[in-house]
């Protein structure tokens, strides 16, 4: 199984290089797709020098918002499966094998590494809380029982997240693209996976305005596609 690494990035010249090494890591077989959404600081000049055979680089023309990103490396994905990667160091790559693993020994189609069902650390309060109301609105909406629906791990295969038609530019994606998956009969299985965040003074870049998009997403996409 071949496994399509999709790492959206803007401005993170300060985490590239270090979360790169950490996804090269990984002991399985894999391509690299890192979509430069526009970035101002230095990401641009090190992605120009960033040489590795199984890694593909697109530059985006104008910034266009993580979802945007995102769509543009679901186009360039000819892994098996997509899992997406952000580009600072809250998630830990290692814990992708732990997804990995269920697809592999048949118990899970898709898979959703859990935040809240592992080892976490929120440093904002209205962020812990922001997903756990997203996370009890799509539960409500879906007939599901998820504990973390915003998680940026969401390993779907290549060919169901090909054929799901994808409109969102922001942190939206994350609603919609399990608002669809729910929508076509597909059972998310959760995994515990660790989290560490950073704070708005380290780069983070998602707001409370996101999160009234996401509310807006849930509702939406229950009644269209």
């Amino acid at each position: 199984m071949k496994l399509s690494i999709i790492i959206p990035v803007y401005n993170e010249q300060n985490t590239l290089l270090e979360i790169l090494k950490r996804v090269q890591a990984l002991d399985l077989n894999k391509e690299i797709i890192i979509v430069d959404d526009y970035s101002t600081d230095r990401t641009r000049e090190i992605l120009s020098k960033y040489k590795e055979a199984n890694t593909k680089i697109i530059l985006q023309s104008k910034n266009q918002g993580k979802g945007a990103a995102i769509r543009e490396g679901i186009k360039m994905a000819g892994g098996d499966y997509v899992i997406i990667q952000d580009a600072d160091l809250e998630y830990n790559p290692q814990e992708i094998l732990k997804l990995i693993k269920l697809v592999i020994d048949g118990q899970a189609q898709v898979v959703y590494g859990s935040r809240f069902k592992g080892k976490h650390v929120f440093r904002s309060l209205s962020h812990y809380l922001g997903n756990k109301l997203l996370t009890l609105i799509t539960n409500l909406l879906y007939r599901t029982t998820l504990t973390d629906m915003e998680t940026c791990y969401k390993l779907i295969p290549t060919d169901l997240i090909k054929q799901i038609p994808l409109r969102a530019n922001r942190f939206d994606f994350e609603p919609e693209i399990t608002a669809k998956i729910l929508k076509r009969g597909y059972k998310i299985t959760e995994v515990p996976i660790s989290y560490d965040s950073r704070t708005f003074a380290q780069g983070k870049k998602i707001s409370w305005k996101d999160g009234f998009a996401a509310i807006y997403a849930l509702i939406k996409y229950k009644f269209k596609d």
